[in-house]
């Protein structure tokens, strides 16, 4: 659980979570003004538009350390999982095995829970990739900090699309001079060319994610040169100065959430595109009203299965208008389109 430095629209299910947990959502992100389109050459429009920007390892921290030292195993691969109507039977590779009254599936677009209980559902390409940067804003030429702080900034043509904004620094601070600076790129990439993305220059080849560090210098150099020609001046320049990682965008079609004492949250159920700014926030409501529905149930008794029912029924019904929605988001940038521009092919 490395951190990883996504961005991250603060959303009400978010903060309302936060807050059961002694944390402020203004705490813990950076505010906004204003959303600013670019065109190629200069401001296309802006508009007023508040709102708070956070960083996927500040709300890990903020709700990990309520938890203090329980157990928590990392590094552990899911191997077997057994239930028999009373209690889940789980065991890893290492070994480790435990058993407990109801298992919750939040093992993300990879999930084996979702292996092994549904069946191998591979995450399905969606025919761009997200390129990636988080800068330390002390780290940047003052200049380009400077035209992008306090501001939702964006620029996309058919094919692309570049959104930027400012979250914490690394320790939690949202001082000016100690925040970081978030960026995320997204190209339409043949199919074909995806293993050459997520082969990293160690030789390893990911299936979601190629750390910072890690991306081939042949990938990272097309993308630099990409940059050159296609964004306007202020992205350019920021690409050029960050060091990158990479996502491919995947989609995984909504799944069956209950299978006896197990359930399944979070994208481990089914994606949504990273365009409707909500994936924290749909995981963050899966879990809250999964809690609720499980309200003072004992464990000596069933599952509560009318409730958790209701649960599921309305989880999917939400995953599924926002699947489509994102889908339509991406088609409006000429993202995923069959016949769109392959701008890294042609880079």
């Amino acid at each position: 659980m490395q951190a990883r430095g996504a961005g991250v629209v603060m959303q009400p299910d978010v903060a309302h979570l936060l807050e059961q947990h002694g944390t402020l959502a203004e705490d813990v992100c950076v505010r906004l003004d204003e959303r600013v389109h670019l065109s190629l050459n200069g401001i296309a429009f802006r508009q007023r538009a508040p709102q708070l920007m956070t960083a996927w390892d500040m709300l890990y921290r903020a709700l990990r350390e309520p938890l203090g030292d329980i157990c928590y195993r990392q590094d552990s691969d899911l191997v077997a999982l057994e239930q028999d109507g009373e209690s889940v039977e789980i065991r890893f590779a290492d070994g480790y095995e435990t058993s407990g009254d109801l298992l919750i599936g939040a093992d993300g677009v990879n999930s084996e829970c979702r292996a092994i209980l549904v069946g191998r559902t591979p995450a399905r390409y969606a025919g761009y990739v997200a390129w990636r940067g988080l800068e330390d804003e002390k780290d940047l030429p003052e200049a380009i900090v400077r035209e992008l702080a306090g501001r939702f900034t964006l620029y996309h043509t058919s094919g692309i699309q570049l959104l930027c904004y400012l979250v914490p620094g690394a320790d939690g601070s949202i001082a000016p001079g100690e925040r970081r600076v978030n960026w995320v790129w997204y190209i339409n990439t043949p199919e074909e060319l995806l293993p050459s993305v997520l082969t990293g220059e160690s030789g390893r080849v990911y299936r979601s994610f190629v750390p910072s560090g890690d991306v081939r210098k042949e990938a990272e150099a097309r993308t630099y040169d990409l940059a050159e020609t296609s964004l306007p001046r202020v992205f350019r320049d920021l690409v050029l100065h960050s060091r990158l990682f990479v996502q491919p965008v995947q989609d995984v079609a909504p799944q069956p959430r209950l299978h006896g004492r197990c359930a399944l949250i979070g994208d481990a159920a089914g994606t949504v595109r990273p365009h409707t700014a909500s994936g924290t926030s749909k995981a963050f409501a899966d879990a809250t009203l999964l809690a609720a529905a499980l309200r003072d149930w004992k464990t000596d008794r069933p599952p509560p299965s009318e409730r958790l029912a209701r649960w599921e029924r309305q989880r999917q019904g939400d995953l599924v208008m926002t699947a489509e929605m994102g889908m339509r988001l991406a088609a409006g940038s000429g993202l995923g389109v069959e016949g769109a521009p392959q701008p890294w092919m042609d880079g």
